[in-house]
């Protein structure tokens, strides 16, 4: 049996009536660009998030550099961020003309660890950039609080994390903006690119607006030099149409992680951790195996679906040599990469599908 990583086949099945008929309506509608799709899915994920503002732009990558420019971070400032996670999450530090800062991860998270923050805070630094990675939130309330001691912005990459919560509240409502992804294999997935902001602050809400426009709030008045970064209606109405069932989504992917939990009990590998008053939305389901590579090799010659996220940490690939970091600086992310493996996950895995996957693991090892 073969097992995709992720089956978007299967939920637009059940969805693809409903897909078709808001398709169908902006088409009909005729207004492309910033119209009532757009604006009816920034109220739904402002209010979902419980934060008073959220803006649509056109892709994860653009909500991290637009929420980091509208943070007034510019030339020479320097971010505090991980470097285990995507590469957009540093680009969009680099766009602003920023440098990032690499902290080291916990090895059970595999988020920053915050106990490492403020040893790296200069005067040159403006911001915190937590990641919460693979779904389970970050530490957030040591990071808030490291943030009003340093009078630090923060910016939350929750590109991984629509609907997780620490302490009883979603992430990207802790920081001054929240940065989300729709990429389509995410949690909350379009059919192409798209991203969002959260913001409590009507300033930071108001710059996000004015960036997304070639830095326009009134038609052919420019107050900057701003950038084309529109969510469009086809993708909010598609949007519109799965955001009804986020939760229900992420019901599934809790599911399926219980059943792996379940399946590979006794297996040695490590499992993902859920810590204590955090809801984990398992964007990926991530284990830790020593011999990751043969087991890999062993699940793909299998036909069985598995992915490395990340093999090469930030601080050591060739975008970013010119931070003079070496090999062994921070050991925990090193020996993360080394050992992560990532299994299929989706709402609509069934257990069959879990246990096949898991006893090839278990075959694998």
């Amino acid at each position: 049996m073969s097992i995709p990583m992720v089956d978007l086949k299967i939920q637009y099945d059940e969805i693809k009536e409903e897909i078709s008929a808001a398709v169908l309506g902006v088409i009909q509608n005729t207004t492309f660009i910033l119209g009532p799709q757009g604006k009816a899915l920034e109220q739904a994920i402002a209010q979902y998030h419980g934060v008073k503002h959220a803006v649509g732009v056109a892709s994860g990558t653009d909500a991290l550099h637009l929420a980091l420019r509208a943070a007034g971070i510019g030339h020479g400032d320097e971010v505090i961020t991980t470097p285990f996670t995507f590469i957009a999450t540093a680009e969009a530090i680099s766009y602003v003309g920023a440098v990032p800062v690499f902290v080291d991860i916990l090895p059970d998270t595999f988020n920053m660890d915050t106990a490492q923050i403020e040893m790296k805070i200069t005067e040159r630094t403006k911001a915190i950039l937590p990641v919460h990675l693979y779904g389970h939130a970050a530490d957030m309330d040591e990071i808030m609080a490291i943030s009003v001691k340093h009078g630090l912005k923060v910016v939350e990459d929750c590109a991984q994390s629509f609907g997780a919560e620490y302490k009883g509240r979603k992430t990207g409502a802790f920081g001054h903006a929240g940065c989300f992804s729709f990429f389509p294999s995410k949690n909350l997935g379009a059919y192409g690119d798209g991203g969002m902001v959260t913001a409590d602050d009507p300033k930071m809400s108001e710059r996000m607006l004015s960036l997304r426009n070639h830095g326009s709030k009134v038609r052919y008045y420019h107050d900057e030099v701003g950038y084309n970064s529109r969510l469009d209606e086809i993708q909010a109405a598609i949007l519109n149409v799965k955001f009804k069932r986020i939760d229900s989504y992420n019901d599934g992917r809790r599911r399926a992680a219980a059943w792996y939990a379940k399946h590979l009990e006794g297996t040695g590998v490590q499992i993902p951790v859920e810590r204590k008053d955090c809801k984990h939305v398992y964007h990926q389901y991530t284990i830790r195996v020593k011999n990751r590579d043969a087991v890999k090799q062993r699940l793909d010659d299998a036909k069985m679906s598995s992915m490395i996220y990340y093999p090469v940490p930030l601080h050591l690939q060739a975008a970013y040599k010119d931070l003079g970091m070496k090999a062994g600086s921070l050991p925990a992310t090193e020996a993360a990469t080394k050992e992560v493996l990532s299994l299929p996950i989706f709402p609509e895995l069934t257990e069959e599908q879990v246990k096949t996957v898991a006893e090839a693991v278990r075959k694998a090892l």
